[in-house]
């Protein structure tokens, strides 16, 4: 009984789904670098805010005249509380780019492997178009 050799070639769905997958790598890579800057300057801004808060707190208790400064330290507050509110969104938005971006990895590495095998993928020289 003769061996029948199955060679798997990529479909159309295959190449499409291979181009998609280069395609968005780099823009969620671009994404998520975003998002952390994004994240770092929230931080930053909350820092400030909470030493303008204690700042105006300190300079209301050691003023003579009544000057009440408590509305702007909890305005400040409640930017505050924005802003870690933000933040908390934009960590979990970077946590799902971090999974895509690595699940765009797996995956095109997958196709590759699955491409080189079948032998219909022949990697190029980056010299030579």
């Amino acid at each position: 009984m003769a061996a029948l050799a199955v060679v798997e070639t990529p479909s159309g769905k295959d190449v499409i789904a291979e181009g998609l997958l280069e395609l968005l790598k780099p823009a969620v890579q671009q994404l998520d670098l975003h998002v952390h800057s994004v994240r770092e300057s929230q931080v930053e801004l909350r820092e400030h805010i909470d030493n303008l808060a204690t700042e105006l707190c300190r300079i209301n208790e050691h003023q003579k005249v009544a000057l009440d400064l408590e509305p702007y330290v909890k305005k400040l507050l409640n930017a505050r509380r924005r802003v870690v509110l933000v933040n908390n969104i934009l960590q979990n938005a970077q946590e799902r780019l971090r999974r895509l971006n690595h699940n765009v990895a797996k995956e095109t590495a997958r196709r590759k492997t699955m491409l080189e095998t079948s032998g219909a993928f022949t990697p190029r020289s980056p010299s030579k178009p």
